[in-house]
């Protein structure tokens, strides 16, 4: 019987190397087109860049009222500053004075010779004259010694005065440095945003701005009286101001509908959000403090269901954001780069309270 033999491997060749080489790629390019490996990630919607953009303008606002409050003090600490460096200017030049006056007595008894009075009675020509003149000398020797520890109080006023001057520059260059710092963060929040935005098409980006816009305007009228003023708001009845100012400073805001959003404005043509409160009061003579979270302060709490227009009403547990209540669950605020100044629901964000100021 003949041997079984074994089949010889047969070697690739070169038409069967590519064959197996092209199939082991192909095989590749499936398993990498299956686990997604080597592709770019998909464009977000546009539901998830509005979400994403609204993260990054309410960063930038929370970081915007941390800048304005650091304005605030640093502006506080130059004008003490000022004034702690105009007093020691004005003491300097009272002490040179001071100096003077003392160069000019001791300069005089340096001429006189410093003689002892003992002789200077013995050589006089006219004793009861120069006993009167020792008097005189005695009482002017008190008033040097009060001069010489009027000028020692002086150099001890101004030392304190430049003292006070150091601890507020020390202050001024670190509210400066936060400045800078908060800056920074507010603009690569904004530039991110942007970048965002740039991706949707203009008919996205104008359909995330309507889903979200507030009623442009509404009519505001004075009543004869002069105490209380009625504004009829957008789907509500007419609703009552509590006082001239209060309706004074919602009638400005009104009147500032579609000012552009500019981080850290107080106007007159550009606001942030605080900016719109602090110069619609402004405007109605009630002065209100720089942020957020000051402004929240600066009146009585009411509740929600006690609104009234004018009341201040805040957002974000951080209260981070602030607008004017004008009444029908509708407030004026200032809202972000992409939007202007603009009527909108209280239900747009997260309500954290309320205040009345006048």
């Amino acid at each position: 019987m003949a041997a079984h033999r074994k089949p010889r491997p047969r070697s690739l060749g070169g038409h069967t190397l590519r064959t197996a080489a092209t199939l082991a790629l192909a095989g590749a390019a499936g398993a990498t087109a299956f686990d997604g490996t080597g592709h770019a990630e998909p464009d977000p919607t546009p539901a998830e860049v509005k979400a994403k953009v609204d993260k990054l303008y309410q960063e930038a606002e929370a970081a915007t009222e941390k800048y304005n409050g650091a304005q605030e003090e640093a502006t506080a600490a130059e004008g003490r500053l000022t004034a702690l460096q105009d007093e020691a200017a004005r003491k300097e030049a009272r002490l040179n004075t001071a100096r003077e006056a003392l160069g000019t007595v001791a300069a005089a008894q340096y001429r006189s010779g410093g003689l002892d009075p003992a002789v200077q009675l013995a050589l006089s020509d006219d004793p009861d004259r120069y006993l009167d003149g020792a008097a005189f000398v005695e009482r002017a020797g008190d008033r040097q010694s009060a001069a010489v520890n009027g000028v020692h109080k002086q150099l001890r006023e101004i030392e304190q005065l430049r003292g006070a001057a150091r601890v507020e520059l020390t202050s001024l260059k670190t509210r400066r440095t936060e400045l800078r710092r908060h800056k920074e963060t507010i603009t690569g929040k904004l530039d991110a945003a942007r970048r965002l935005l740039s991706r949707l098409t203009a008919a996205e980006r104008a359909r995330m701005l309507t889903d979200t816009d507030g009623v442009a305007g509404t009519r505001t009228s004075r009543s004869s009286a002069g105490t209380r003023d009625t504004l009829q708001s957008p789907g509500s009845a007419t609703t009552a101001a509590p006082t001239s100012r209060a309706a004074a400073a919602v009638s400005y805001a009104y009147a500032k509908l579609g000012s552009p959003y500019v981080w850290g404005a107080t106007g007159p043509n550009a606001f942030d959000c605080s900016g719109l409160v602090l110069a619609a009061y402004r405007s109605a003579g009630v002065s209100l403090p720089r942020t957020t979270y000051a402004q929240i302060d600066a009146g009585r709490r009411v509740s929600r269901s006690e609104l009234l227009p004018g009341d201040l009403v805040f957002f974000y547990s951080g209260i981070t954001h602030v607008g004017i209540y004008v009444g029908g669950g509708r407030m004026i605020h200032a809202p972000n780069p992409s939007a202007p100044v603009r009527v909108a629901p209280l239900d747009e964000m997260p309500y954290a309270g309320a205040t009345r100021v006048v």
